[in-house]
């Protein structure tokens, strides 16, 4: 099979692989589509010591089985794959099992190739209607998904009352916007410093993009404050914009520490909410929303073919791209 491989920092090549075997409990699908998520950039700048090279990227993935019971079966997958045996296992909180697995860090490759092993339990079936394409977008948008469910047990009034920032308008903050417009939020301002990427989500209705380095909203304004980002600086901005008692839902990973203003967060009693992926029923839920048409019509999303994987890299690195999220296809 063919397969996109990380090499080392900022290389990429498509190389001709075996074949995947399944082993117990697992089957082979075939990948109809993969996302670039924000990890897979980290591991293709060498920055991520959890992706060694030489390794297949890539977990944000939809296709066919190709083998075992459910073959021919439409699926979207779940990459994490979890004890199923632990304390946060049983009790539905899945995303914090300590032995926790995700496709495209070893032990498991990723799935920017033609085919992929996958634990049977974490494929979810993909209504006839949906494109695969689309379903490939369950698990970066079931990441916000996730977020904004815990941010809404946290605020004490109903989401339409919310005045919500997000910070970054690459998928996870694109998405966060969606299901909170979803959800009714009516006020959804974005900060995004592309103008591009500021261009394609104004014509999303009833979000409102800006510049973050011109035009700022008022200190202490919001409600819920998405750090899509995760830099020191958007902490810091974070925790400017959230209001006393509002929340700070912080998904971003791309920088450890930095940024954040304990002595307000405390005196203000605002919730500083560290998010991580998704439990299975959120995945369930956000591709469902897909299905039903909740997020929109999806304008933000790009297509390209597997075997121009490497530009693919080097344009979202280069700031080339006005998408929020690519979708590499094998075929």
């Amino acid at each position: 099979m063919k397969a996109l491989v990380y090499t080392g920092p900022e290389r990429l090549a498509l190389e001709e692989r075996p074949d995947p075997a399944p082993g117990p409990g697992e089957v082979v699908v075939r990948v109809a589509a993969c996302g670039v998520c924000g990890s897979d950039m980290h591991a293709y700048l060498g920055h991520d010591e959890r992706r060694p090279a030489p390794l297949v990227l890539g977990h944000e993935a939809a296709g066919i089985v190709e083998t075992g019971p459910r073959a021919g079966a439409r699926v979207a997958i779940n990459p994490l794959v979890t004890c199923m045996d632990c304390e946060d296992c049983l009790s539905g909180r899945t995303n914090l099992c300590a032995r926790r697995q995700i496709l495209s860090m070893p032990p498991r490759e990723g799935a920017f190739a033609e085919r992929v092993v996958v634990p049977e339990r974490n494929l979810v079936p993909v209504p006839d209607h949906v494109p695969l394409e689309v379903a490939a977008l369950t698990e970066p948008i079931a990441c916000a998904y996730h977020a904004i469910g815990v941010a809404e047990r946290v605020l004490a009034r109903p989401v339409p009352e919310w005045r919500t920032v997000v910070l970054g308008a690459g998928a996870i903050g694109v998405a966060a916007a969606l299901v909170l417009r979803s959800r009714g939020a009516r006020a959804i301002l974005v900060a995004e410093p592309h103008a591009g990427r500021r261009a394609r989500l104004a014509a999303e209705p009833g979000i409102a993009p800006y510049d973050p380095a011109t035009d700022p909203p008022e200190a202490g304004s919001a409600h819920l404050v998405v750090d899509a980002v995760g830099s020191a600086r958007t902490r810091e901005e974070a925790c400017r914009l959230a209001r006393p008692g509002g929340a700070i839902a912080h998904i971003g990973l791309l920088e450890r520490a930095g940024g954040l203003d304990v002595r307000r967060l405390t005196l203000q009693e605002i919730a500083f909410l560290g998010l991580y992926t998704y439990a299975m029923r959120d995945f369930v839920e956000t591709l469902n929303g897909l299905a039903a048409g909740a997020f929109g019509a999806l304008g933000w999303v790009e297509e390209r073919p597997l075997a121009g994987g490497a530009d693919a890299f080097a344009d979202i690195r280069a700031g080339r791209t006005e998408a929020a999220k690519l979708l590499l296809r094998p075929s």
